[in-house]
Order: structure tokens, then sequence, then C-alpha cells
């Protein structure tokens, strides 16, 4: 029952409560962009949704537009700061509230990468994908991808409340612990 309906109830009221309890966030953190002059603010990026459809995911703009530098080099203060808290993910509740995402699921995919999963991997896509989960709160960009994968999987079989609220405490610790953020070292995923 959860599965089919209480996990939407969670994520409308959820999305909503934290839109409305982070807005002076929201806020603070356009007026740092307007500060850096690093606009535009949000990054969007088209990305692999439930049953293989596509949506559009917003983050905030963590590397400088210039595309001829290295990723490394189109990093700026802010950036550094919102991808060591994921404080970047936080646009995401809005493609929560139209029903593009959920708070808790498989991270989104490029859809780059939609040729190259398996017919196992693309399990994942029986269920929206998610601002947090399984596989960010137990190493994130520290694990390999076959790591993630069985992460995904394992989360797309087991769906219950309480995994989704331990899931979703855990993620509050990690952004409170500031990790220092590995993710513009990852490997892109190439299919083996």
């Amino acid at each position: 029952m959860y599965r089919q309906s209480g996990k939407v109830v969670l994520d409308r009221v959820g999305s909503v409560l934290l839109f409305l309890l982070l807005s002076w966030l929201f806020v603070l953190l356009f007026f740092l962009y307007m500060l850096s002059f690093e606009f535009p603010c949000l990054y969007k990026s088209v990305r692999i949704g439930k049953s293989g459809r596509h949506f559009t995911m917003m983050k905030f703009r963590t590397l400088k537009t210039n595309e001829q530098l290295s990723l490394k080099a189109r990093q700026f203060w802010l950036g550094k700061f919102l991808r060591a808290t994921n404080l970047d993910e936080l646009p995401q509740l809005w493609n929560v509230l139209k029903g593009e995402m959920s708070l808790v699921g498989p991270r989104p995919l490029p859809i780059a990468y939609e040729p190259l999963l398996s017919t196992e991997q693309k399990e994942r896509h029986s269920v929206l994908p998610g601002i947090t989960g399984l596989a960010q709160v137990n190493g994130k960009n520290t694990l390999s991808w076959e790591e993630k994968f069985e992460f995904d999987l394992k989360y797309v079989r087991e769906i219950f409340f309480w995994l989704d609220l331990k899931i979703l405490l855990k993620t509050v610790a990690l952004v409170v612990q500031m990790n220092k953020d590995v993710s513009l070292d990852e490997k892109q995923f190439t299919g083996e």
C-alpha cells in the first residue's frame, strides 16, 4: 500500500513542508549567487525518469559555465559548498512536486546512459528517481557503478516506509557532516 499511494503522499506533503521550511535558504542562496556573479543560478539536465520517460531535473549550478575548462577549474566557492552539503539538490523539490521525482529513490541518470544499461539495471526505472537514495547514504560517489546499481535494485525491490524514513534521516546527517566532495572525480558509466 505504501508503494502505491503512501509514497506519493509522503513526497507531496514532504516537498511542500521542505519548501516552506527552507524558503529562507533558497533566498539566501540566490543572494549568494548574486554576490558571486555566477549566473544562471540553476542547472537543468535531461534525465531518465520512471518507466524510461525523460524529464528536466533542476539543481543549483555548481560549476562555471565555461566548458572549455576542466571540471576542477570550473569550480567556484559557492558551488564547492553546495556540493559538499548536497544543497545543490534542493531545486529538485520542484521535480518532486511535479511528480517527476520522489524524495527517496535511485538517482536519475543522464539520458546518455540509457543505451548502456542492462535489462536488470533498467529495473531501477520502475520507480520514480529520488533526490536521495540508498546508494547516496551508503557511499555515493565513492561507490563503483556496480555497487550503486546493487543499492538501487535493492531499494526498488524493498520499498517500505521505514526504509524511506531511515534514508531521509541519514541524508540529513550527511548534509550536516559536510563530507569532502569527490563527485568531480567520479568515472562516467560505460556500461561495463
